[in-house]
């Protein structure tokens, strides 16, 4: 789960998120609105990316109100913003306004330090959201979700929970939500056995997910795990050739909100969303590149190889890599 630091007033006046754990981003931000709409039910709330922030959109957003309401302005991918942009948020953020709450989403590092620097020197509230790549942390994860929720659940249903579902913390969570919600008493591990036996067909698409976001490491474990628990390498190749033609067909498109594009490119809107995220550090050529690598492993799993398995990690190896490409561009 995330953690948060000494000072944990969700109403503090700059709460920063560090991390790259979409869930716990997203969780950081959900509580600072809720706190906010329990003072004030007509809270105003701004989600924004750094292309909304221009310079100047701050100070706008800021300004005092007449009716002088509560706002919560949310900056998401703050490493991402302009010098200028960077420059009136510090400048905010040496006299922030009040009954105002601005929440910093930035991924850690390098990029874009000094917004982080500058936002702990002010005394911003904290929430660390660490990507949970090994699986002792997802399995502290699974076992915090339970704490959560005042349910009590054995060390080997938390495991199997985890070996059953995989590393996409969204669907952990949602696992354990559902767990909860429909069995009474102590959740054991012929429980999780119960809801989630066949589930490791999905587990190709997690491999596909891992692998067209550049998570070369991940996405290898996650086909290693899929091929051991006894997926059809077939399974997998199409997973992977429907993750990046829809990169490609995203790519491709007119901007647009998401249920337009879902009409025109036949996708569910959630997954648009999902696939815009996913869609950073590709090119065109990168989607050529990953294509080509899909239509070999095709070829080998189907038996124009001695390994398919080799062919699937080669695959797999090749579309992170062209996952990443635009990014060293």
């Amino acid at each position: 789960m995330a953690r948060k630091n000494a000072s944990d007033d969700l109403l503090a006046p700059v709460t920063l998120a560090v991390g790259q754990e979409e869930l716990l981003l997203d969780r950081a931000v959900r509580e600072v609105v809720v706190a906010a709409r329990a003072a004030d039910a007509d809270t105003d709330v701004r989600d924004l990316t750094p292309d909304q922030l221009q310079p100047g959109t701050l100070a706008e957003l800021v300004s005092p109100s007449l009716f002088a309401e509560r706002k919560v302005v949310v900056v998401r991918n703050a490493q991402d913003l302009s010098a200028d942009t960077v420059k009136d948020v510090k400048a905010y953020l040496a006299s922030p306004a009040e009954e105002i709450t601005l929440v910093l989403l930035h991924a850690g590092g390098a990029k874009g330090k000094g917004l982080l620097d500058a936002a702990r020197k002010a005394g911003a509230r904290e929430v660390a959201c660490p990507k949970m790549t090994k699986p002792a942390d997802r399995l502290a994860f699974v076992r915090g979700e339970f704490r959560t929720a005042g349910r009590s659940a054995t060390p080997e249903a938390c495991q199997a929970l985890v070996d059953a579902i995989g590393s996409d913390l969204r669907e952990l969570a949602s696992a354990v939500t559902q767990l909860v919600a429909d069995v009474e008493g102590t959740i054991d591990e012929a429980v999780v056995g119960r809801y989630y036996t066949g589930r490791a067909e999905a587990s190709s698409f997690t491999v596909a997910d891992r692998a067209v976001e550049g998570r070369t490491a991940e996405a290898l474990e996650a086909l290693r795990w899929s091929l051991s628990t006894g997926v059809a390498p077939v399974l997998i190749t199409s997973a992977l050739a429907q993750g990046v033609r829809a990169i490609g067909k995203l790519s491709s498109a007119r901007g647009g909100r998401p249920a337009d594009l879902a009409r025109e490119l036949g996708m569910p809107p959630w997954k648009i969303d999902r696939v815009r995220q996913q869609m950073r550090g590709w090119t065109p050529d990168g989607v050529s590149v990953a294509l080509r690598a899909v239509a070999e492993a095709d070829a080998g799993v189907k038996g124009g190889g001695d390994d398919p398995e080799y062919a699937l990690e080669k695959a797999v190896v090749t579309i992170a890599r062209a996952a990443r490409s635009g990014r060293r561009a």
